[in-house]
């Protein structure tokens, strides 16, 4: 199992709006590296929902439950979604700010590819930021 990160503008689509619908199609990535990266997911892989630009935050763990198809709302090109499940809204929120002055972090894509919308999140920091969660518990 890998892990990885997808970030949303929650605005737009939010943690709740995931769990209202049990199921997001996390459409419209337009960046080459975003959708491979969408590409290499596979089912049963876990991800964290990161809102982006209001909060700049990890909000909960989602699952994805369908590995990459045809995104139906590209008009041209060839881009790709996947669909996933919500699991579980984090006991806390894990800022932009936190990971950033976590030293162990420090190579996280999150830190050092900031503007990539789907990012690939090694075990290691994973596990980090999982910790860091049960730190204020």
């Amino acid at each position: 199992m890998h892990h990885w990160l997808l970030k949303t503008e929650p605005s737009t689509y939010s943690w709740n709006d995931l769990v209202r619908d049990k199921i997001g199609h996390w459409d419209g990535v337009r960046n080459y590296l975003a959708r491979n990266n969408l590409r290499a997911m596979k089912k049963g892989d876990l991800v964290f929902v990161y809102h982006s630009v209001e909060g700049k935050c990890i909000v909960g763990i989602a699952k994805v439950v369908r590995e990459a198809y045809r995104d139906a709302s590209a008009a041209e090109g060839d881009w790709s979604m996947v669909d996933i499940k919500p699991v579980k809204k984090l006991a806390r929120e894990i800022s932009l700010d936190e990971v950033k002055k976590n030293p162990v972090l420090k190579n996280m894509a999150l830190v050092t590819h900031m503007r990539l919308s789907v990012q690939p999140v090694k075990e290691l920091e994973w596990e980090v930021v999982l910790k860091m969660v049960d730190e204020d518990d």
